[in-house]
């Protein structure tokens, strides 16, 4: 189905342009049965023109029950357009989700990988008020002021001065609807985006609980958090304040002119210009002719979120440029080529990594060491196509990793991140990657990693849920769940990131045994540790300094010259201070 299709961000602007027509063209037939719906409001003020002209004149009671059948069916009519119309701003609504909530989740992801920005959930929230917005009440307000004339001309049909109080009442309504829009417009812009900002604020910041509390940063943290509140608050109190002092001033407005329409109405009956049934229907008309403007005034502020949220998703759709592929490639036997990779962070005239080259065949292993700020991780991010090199690139089988489709390049490489977490859900939708998986390829995974009689003794073993919220688990067991779940699927190309820091004797044993069972499987396998007994493991040794590759080779004849060139470095140091 097209809703469960990746969208490519090169297709942003169609998928814009076609979220546009579809919207369009449900509110245009909304806007023909707003149409329809306006007429048949006419049924309440012409009953009770034809009850005080005739019925009361010629006390037939023929005549109103005829007038009575008439309008109770109109009326029914009326209710069934009604909801009519509300289904269709619900169709409308449910394909705008349905079609923009996986884009606009895949583009808010590349935007926090390439920009470092946080705006899923926020992107969520926008594709949730534009759906509130489509389904509630203010979206109907233009398409009926859309449809006022037709009440405007019935006014002016029942005499002429009814048409120009309406006219000039309708004109009033629209300049002060314009004026609230410029009072608040600026001002409720400025209290969503600091409402925004403290929400991801305070959002990111309680991931780090733990080191808030322990050492006492939460009461100057509040502070911050309420002074950046109570700034939101305020602009929203202005914004709403302005916005409810003219939606007042309009509704006392109607109000004043339906009692005008009424004393005019009056005024004419005595004088014999039009019957008191006009008189009664013009009041009511004019009442039906100034609510869609009174609404307007009313709910500006929801067009204006709405609004808001809109152009958040549009420029988050539009912004993203990522360039993957989306055809599934097979499953990848080859060789890992690094080629003169160059990676710079967006904004910086400093390159992390400097034109790293290495090749790795199937069944080898790979340690890389360095000190701290070197490129490690960076490099590891690089691997697995999370990063896209500024220039060269990373080949497994001659095929670029970051250009692969994400769903079988999942089915080819396992990583196992320097910041380990694990997703909401139960260990076996983890360690499955959250796909429907077998079970038995979920246990092998977890035996590999030895963690298998680990997830044995947890209260509900491999349904147990995990994550936020939810059973808490050590960092050795989220790490050795973790590297299962990298391990799930027999991966070509496995990446461990300090796999071994929080892991204790026998969790570094297992890792130990995991990671000789993937060479011996055909995998090819870069470990990045500080710790030189993880190296042990390795046939090869990359060493980084300063984002350049420092020493390569087989793991015997790297570590032989780094312990060469530290014995050196004392000779070195007593010659100068002899001389």
């Amino acid at each position: 189905m097209a809703d469960e299709q990746s969208t490519m961000p090169a297709e942003a602007a169609s998928l814009v342009t076609e979220i546009r027509r579809t919207f369009t063209m449900g509110l245009i037939y909304a806007g023909l049965l707003s149409g329809c719906i306006t007429l048949l409001q006419l049924t309440v003020p012409f009953f009770m023109l034809q009850v005080h002209d005739r019925v009361i004149t010629s006390q037939s009671v023929d005549t109103l029950r005829l007038l009575a059948v008439l309008c109770l069916a109109a009326l029914a009519l009326y209710g069934v357009l009604e909801f009519i119309r509300a289904i269709t701003f619900q169709a409308i609504a449910s394909g705008v989700v349905r079609r923009l909530n996986l884009p606009t989740i895949e583009a808010a992801i590349r935007s926090s990988l390439e920009r470092g920005t946080s705006g899923g959930a926020q992107s969520l929230r926008d594709l949730n008020d534009l759906r509130g917005f489509i389904t509630g009440q203010a979206i109907t307000a233009p398409l009926e002021a859309f449809w006022a004339p037709i009440f405007l001309a019935v006014m002016f049909a029942l005499h002429y001065i009814y048409g120009i109080v309406g006219l000039i009442s309708v004109l009033v309504l629209i300049g002060l609807s314009l004026m609230s829009d410029m009072l608040s417009r600026h001002v409720m812009k400025e209290a969503n985006d600091a409402n925004i900002e403290t929400i991801s604020s305070i959002g990111s910041s309680m991931r780090h609980a733990e080191t808030i509390e322990s050492m006492g940063m939460l009461p100057a943290l509040a502070r911050r958090w309420r002074g950046a509140q109570l700034h939101a608050v305020d602009l929203y109190n202005l914004g709403h304040t302005r916005n409810r002092g003219m939606h007042a001033v309009t509704r006392s407005l109607r109000y004043s002119m339906q009692v005008t329409v009424l004393g005019i109405g009056a005024y004419l009956v005595i004088h014999g210009d039009v019957s008191p049934g006009s008189m009664m229907a013009g009041s009511v008309i004019m009442g039906r002719l100034l609510l869609p403007f009174d609404n307007v005034t009313g709910d500006w502020r929801q067009w204006v979120s709405a609004l808001s949220s809109w152009r958040r998703v549009r420029t988050t759709l539009e912004e993203s440029r990522s360039f993957r592929e989306t055809a599934p490639t097979p499953r990848a036997e080859g060789d890992l080529v690094i080629d003169r990779v160059i990676y710079a962070t967006a904004g910086s005239d400093v390159p992390i990594l400097k034109g790293v080259s290495f090749t790795l065949s199937p069944g080898e292993v790979l340690g890389i060491a360095g000190p701290s700020a070197a490129g490690k991780s960076t490099l590891a991010r690089l691997l697995v196509g999370v990063n896209k090199p500024t220039s060269g690139g990373v080949y497994l089988d001659g095929h670029n990793v970051y250009l692969w489709e994400r769903g079988s390049f999942g089915n080819v490489a396992g990583y196992l991140p320097q910041s380990v977490s694990l997703l909401d859900g139960t260990i076996r939708e983890n360690i499955a990657r959250m796909r429907e998986a077998d079970p038995a390829m979920v246990i092998e995974a977890a035996r590999a990693a030895g963690v298998h009689e680990l997830i044995g003794r947890l209260p509900l073993g491999y349904d147990t849920p995990v994550g936020d919220g939810r059973f808490t688990l050590s960092g050795g067991q989220k790490q050795r769940i973790a590297l299962a779940r990298a391990l799930f699927g027999r991966p070509r190309l496995l990446v461990l990131d300090e796999p071994n820091a929080n892991l204790d004797a026998e969790g570094e044993q297992a890792l130990m045994r995991a990671i000789a069972s993937a060479r011996a499987d055909g995998s090819i396998v870069i470990m990045i540790a500080h710790r030189m007994s993880m190296m042990q493991a390795a046939d090869k040794l990359l060493v980084l300094q300063d984002g350049r590759v420092a020493q390569f080779g087989e793991r015997t004849a790297v570590v032989r010259e780094l312990s060469d060139s530290a014995e050196a470095r004392p000779t070195i140091a007593s010659k100068g201070a002899a001389s």
